[in-house]
C-alpha cells in the first residue's frame, strides 16, 4: 500500500538509469577537482578520449565508438549489477554524504536534527544488536498476521502495509488532482507482487521458469525463518496467489496511458462501485479521508476484490507473513539479510556481494521519507556553490529558447497547436539545486537500539504529514527527491522540471568543461526533462498541468504518427536473443532523449552566435557534443539486470539511448555516416518530433 506523495513522485520522475565514466574512486575525482581549478575534470575539455574505441566507425555502433576501450577494460565491481556515469556519481554522492554523516558521529552539541542523522544511523549499523534481535523488530506484524481470523482483520493488515512495509494487493498513493492540479487526489491500483513485472510469472521462456523455481526456495526459506509449518506448501500457494495478481494486472506499457489511468469517482460512490472491500476500514489504518479518488485499473481493482475474498484466508496471512520478512530484511539479523540478498540481488540481477553496511544505510537514510532533506541541508552547504545553480539557471533558459524555436519551425504542426506548446513551454517553472523550504521533523523519535522502530517513526511522521495536508491546497514547492539524489524529474501537474543538487556534477555538468560537452550532457538532461511535458503522456496536460486535449485533430494524428515511428524504430532493438526493447513502455523517455538531445543542439548553436567552434584535439564542436552525450549514456551491467529492466522499466538500455542520435541530420555530417553503417537511418525514417 503505497499513501506517499513522495513515493509517486519518484515513480513518476525521469528514473537516470546509469552510465560510465573513468574507473576512478569519488575521492580521486574529488582530489583531481580540487587539484585542476579551472580545468575540466575529465580529459582536457570534459570527455574522456581514452575511453574510445577509434577502431569502431561511428555510424556502425556509437556506443562502443565513444567508449568501447572503457567497456571492454572495466570490471564491474562485485557489488554492482551495473556501473556508469550515474553510478559513479552516486557513488561520489554517497561518500560526499559519508563524510558529513563521519562529521555528525564525531561532533558532541549537535542540532535536534543532527541528533535524528546520528542516532538513526548508530541504530543501522549496531549489527550486533540487530543480530541478537532477529526477528524481533517485526514479530508484533507476524502476530497480527497470526491472528487475523476474516476479511476485515485482512483488510486492517492490507491497510497498514505503508507502516509495515510489507505488501498489499490494493495500492492507494497521495497524488494530484489531474484535473485540479491546486487538489490533492488519493489514486488506487493494483500492487503486492514479489517479482519484479508480471511477465516473470507468465512468461514460459526457461529463464522466468528458472527464476520461478528459485523464487519458490527463496519464499520457503523466509517462512523458515520464522519456524512456519509446511513451508514449501505454502510457497507453492503464494506463488499461485501472486500469479493470479499477476495475471490481474495490466501491462506496464497500457499503465502508463493517462487517459486509460484517469477514472475518477468520489469516495461516496466507491463501495458500490468497488464492492466486498471495506473501505472504510482500509482508509482508517491511515486516516486519509480520500474524499475524491482516481482508481488508475478499475477492471484489475476489481478483480483483485474478487480474489481477497475468494482466496483461502490462510494463504493470505502467509503471503503476508512472507513479505513482511522479505521486505524488512535490510533491518533484520545478517542471516536472514544475507538469504533474502541471494534471491532479489544475485538470481534476479547478478549481483555477486551486497553493498556495504554504511552504504544501505545512507541510501536507508537519505530516502525523501526519512532524513534525506536534513542531510540535504549540509550537503548543499558543503557541495554545492551557488555559482552552480545560476550557471544551470542560464543552461534552462537556453534551452527553453532553443525549444520555442524549434516548435516555431515544426512543419508538421499548426499555429493554433504552436500557440498552446509555446504557453506550455513559457510555463515551465524549474527547481534547481535543493528546495527554497525545507521540511522540518519536529516530534520525530529516533533511538540508538531500535531500527525498525525508527523507520516506522519516520514513516508515521511523513503520514500524518500528509493526512494533515490532504484536504489543502497542494504545495508546489515540495520536492520529489533530495539535493544529494543524481537524478532529475518533470512534475506533469505542476509543469516543473526538477535537477538535484547531486545530478550537477561532472560528467554531466562541469563549470570548467568545454560548451558544447555541457550542452550535449547536462543540456540534453534539461532537454529530456522538457521534452516529457511534451512526449506521449506529458503532451496531455496543458500549461497550468490539467489533463486535457490542447491539440487540435490534425496535429494530434501528426503526432502520433511520429510517435508510433519511434516505437517501432526502439521496438527492433534486441539486447538479449529473444528479448526486445519494449518501445511502448519505454517511449516516453525515448521521445525526452531524442527530442532533449535535438533541443541541446539547437541550444548549443544559438549559444555560438553564428561563430565556429573551435576544434580541440581533434574533434570538431558538434563531435565533442554527440561524444559527451554518448559518454554519459555507457553503462556496463549484469545480463540479469538487463532482463528486469526490459521487462519493468520505462528506460531504454544505455547503449541504445547511446544511439539516439541516429535521428539528427547533424550527427550524420559530423561523424560522416553513410548509407551503408548499420545505424544509418534515411532522411524519411529519421524521427523529428521536438
Amino acid at each position: 500500500m503505497k499513501y506517499s506523495l513522495l513515493a509517486a513522485m519518484v515513480a513518476a520522475s525521469l528514473g537516470l538509469a546509469g552510465c560510465g565514466q573513468p574507473e576512478q574512486s569519488s575521492e580521486q575525482a574529488n582530489t583531481q577537482q580540487e587539484q585542476k581549478q579551472g580545468q575540466a575534470e575529465l580529459g582536457s575539455f570534459g570527455v574522456d578520449l581514452s575511453a574510445m574505441d577509434k577502431s569502431v566507425k561511428p555510424g556502425e555502433d556509437f556506443f562502443r565508438y565513444a567508449s568501447g576501450t572503457w567497456y571492454d577494460n572495466f570490471e564491474l565491481p562485485a557489488d554492482k549489477v551495473r556501473f556508469g556515469a550515474f553510478t559513479a556519481l552516486f557513488d561520489r554522492s554517497q561518500e560526499q554524504v559519508k563524510t558529513i554523516i563521519d562529521d555528525i558521529m564525531a561532533k558532541e552539541d549537535l542540532t535536534p536534527e543532527e541528533q535524528l542523522v546520528h542516532d538513526f544511523y548508530q541504530a543501522y549499523m549496531d549489527e550486533e544488536t540487530i543480530n541478537q534481535k532477529g526477528l524481533e523488530p517485526i514479530a508484533d506484524v507476524l502476530a497480527k498476521i497470526d491472528a487475523a481470523a476474516n476479511e476485515q482483520d485482512l483488510t486492517a493488515l492490507f491497510g497498514n502495509a505503508w507502516l509495515y512495509g510489507n505488501a498489499s494487493p490494493i495500492s492507494a498513493g497521495l497524488w494530484y488532482n489531474r484535473l485540479d492540479p491546486n487538489e490533492y487526489q488519493v489514486t488506487i491500483g493494483v500492487d503486492g507482487l514479489g517479482l519484479p513485472d508480471r511477465d516473470y510469472y507468465l512468461s514460459d521462456q526457461p529463464r522466468f521458469t528458472e527464476i520461478r523455481t528459485a523464487y519458490l526456495k527463496h519464499i520457503e526459506e523466509m517462512l523458515n525463518f520464522a519456524d512456519m509449518p509446511n513451508a514449501a506448501q505454502k510457497a507453492e500457494a503464494i506463488m499461485a496467489l501472486e500469479t493470479k495478481i499477476a495475471q490481474a494486472q495490466w501491462p506496464r506499457e497500457k499503465r502508463r496511458d493517462r487517459e486509460l489511468t484517469l477514472n475518477q469517482i468520489a469516495r461516496a460512490e466507491l463501495s458500490d462501485e468497488y464492492n466486498g472491500f471495506d473501505w472504510d476500514l482500509y482508509f482508517e489504518q491511515s486516516g486519509l479521508k480520500a474524499p475524491e479518488l482516481n482508481i488508475t485499473t478499475p477492471e484489475p481493482v476489481k478483480q483483485v476484490i474478487q480474489l481477497i475474498n475468494s482466496e483461502d484466508l490462510q494463504t493470505w496471512k502467509d503471503y503476508l507473513a512472507y513479505h513482511t520478512i522479505s521486505n524488512n530484511a535490510g533491518y533484520l539479523s545478517q542471516a536472514i539479510y544475507d538469504a533474502n540478498f541471494t534471491f532479489f540481488g544475485t538470481t534476479l540481477n547478478g549481483q555477486k556481494e551486497p553493498l556495504p553496511r554504511w552504504k544501505r544505510a545512507l541510501s536507508q537514510m537519505s530516502g525523501t521519507e526519512s532524513l534525506g532533506f536534513a542531510i540535504g541541508k549540509t550537503y548543499v552547504d558543503n557541495y554545492f556553490p551557488e555559482s552552480s545553480k545560476e550557471q544551470m539557471s542560464e543552461l534552462v533558459e537556453n534551452l527553453r529558447a532553443a525549444l520555442k524555436k524549434r516548435i516555431e519551425q515544426l512543419d508538421w504542426m499548426g499555429e493554433e497547436t504552436k500557440q498552446a506548446a509555446k504557453q506550455k513551454l513559457a510555463a515551465f517553472r524549474p527547481k534547481i539545486g535543493y528546495p527554497d523550504e525545507w521540511i522540518k521533523l519536529d516530534n520525530v523519535t529516533i533511538k540508538t537500539d531500535d531500527l525498525v522502530g525508527n523507520i516506522r517513526n519516520l514513516r508515521k511522521f511523513f503520514m500524518q504529514r500528509d493526512v494533515a495536508n490532504e484536504l489543502k491546497a497542494t504545495d508546489r514547492e515540495r520536492w520529489g527527491m533530495t539535493p544529494q539524489t543524481v537524478n532529475a524529474y518533470y512534475n506533469s501537474s505542476f509543469n516543473e522540471i526538477v535537477f538535484p543538487a547531486a545530478i550537477l556534477q561532472p560528467p554531466f555538468f562541469d563549470p570548467n568543461a568545454d560548451p558544447a560537452v555541457n550542452y550535449g550532457a547536462i543540456g540534453a538532461v534539461i532537454g529530456h526533462e522538457m521534452g516529457h511535458g511534451f512526449d506521449d503522456q506529458g503532451a496531455k496536460s496543458d500549461a497550468d498541468g490539467i489533463q486535457r486535449n490542447w491539440w487540435t485533430e490534425e496535429d494530434l494524428k501528426a503526432f502520433t504518427a511520429k510517435v508510433d515511428q519511434l516505437d517501432e524504430q526502439y521496438s527492433q532493438y534486441e539486447p538479449i536473443e529473444g528479448n526486445t526493447v519494449n518501445g511502448r513502455l519505454t517511449l516516453g523517455e525515448n521521445i525526452g532523449d531524442v527530442g532533449g538531445l535535438s533541443m541541446a543542439y539547437e541550444a548549443y548553436k544559438i549559444s555560438l552566435d553564428g561563430k565556429e567552434a573551435p576544434v580541440i584535439d581533434g574533434l570538431t564542436g558538434d563531435q565533442r557534443f554527440f561524444l559527451a552525450w554518448a559518454q554519459v549514456w555507457r553503462e556496463k551491467r549484469t545480463e540479469e539486470s538487463l532482463m528486469n529492466q526490459l521487462r519493468s522499466d520505462p528506460h531504454s538500455p544505455a547503449r541504445y539511448r547511446t544511439q539516439a542520435p541516429r535521428n539528427l541530420d547533424a550527427w550524420y555530417k559530423a561523424f560522416d555516416v553513410k548509407p551503408e553503417d548499420s545505424l544509418y537511418l534515411a532522411p524519411e525514417d529519421r524521427v523529428k518530433i521536438w
